[in-house]
């Protein structure tokens, strides 16, 4: 029997979000929450039933209490998860995992995970809370992405290496084996990482320089 879900946002990620529920078959969207899309409005047939702040009342409503948060940017995706929780501390998130991705032995994944078609995450990595894989990713062998860090399409991440969390690697971007990558940072579409980065850069080029400091949840 399938279970009531919601789904945290409307936007092109929600839409690949949606197709990866729709594979597994083990729940029934009832809609989509999104604070910056009119309330009715349809996403692939699902309609917007209001914005976060309406979270509470209309699981209550919709008695659904499970949900994924589908929303691309880490930071704002750290925000909606901390104000659901303080409004409804039992609210149940799951992990979207599509079934044309490859996850090697003793993989460990988080609660709110997305893996995306495509993605190979290889022999005892470890994906944090509410990480994000995209399509064609790779995270090598014993390497971990720490919460809500992301990894974008075709991002190849080579063994050993941690990631801290709320870090974004990019389009196409290249990290090579036991390299560390500090918190809150942006690695480059097409950047290759083959030294140690520190936390609250943004990192560009072949081989990666740092272009600027960042602060938590600066737009990129």
């Amino acid at each position: 029997m399938q279970r009531n879900l919601i789904i945290i946002g409307a936007s092109g990620h929600a839409k690949v979000i949606i197709e990866i529920i729709e594979t597994l078959g083990n729940y029934s969207i009832i809609g989509l929450i999104d604070s910056f899309k009119c309330k009715g409005t349809r996403v692939f047939g699902y309609e917007i039933l209001g914005q976060d702040k309406d979270i509470p009342y209309l699981s209550k409503t919709y008695n659904v209490f499970t949900g994924v948060i589908a929303i691309g940017d880490n930071w704002t995706r750290k925000n909606i998860y901390k104000d659901i929780k303080k409004h409804l501390p039992d609210f149940n998130f799951i992990s979207a995992i599509h079934p044309k991705s490859i996850i090697d032995k003793n993989v460990k994944i988080g609660r709110g995970a997305v893996i995306m078609a495509g993605a190979v995450v290889n022999s005892d990595a470890k994906i944090g809370d509410f990480c994000v894989i995209h399509a064609q990713a790779s995270l090598g062998h014993d390497s971990k992405m720490n919460n809500y860090s992301s990894l974008g399409s075709n991002a190849t991440v080579g063994g050993n290496v941690k990631i801290g969390a709320l870090s974004a690697i990019a389009l196409n971007a290249n990290v090579i084996q036991g390299i560390s990558i500090g918190t809150h940072c942006v690695i480059g579409a097409g950047a290759l990482i083959n030294r140690k980065i520190g936390g609250y850069k943004m990192v560009y080029g072949v081989p990666g320089k740092v272009i600027k400091k960042i602060s938590k949840g600066e737009t990129w």
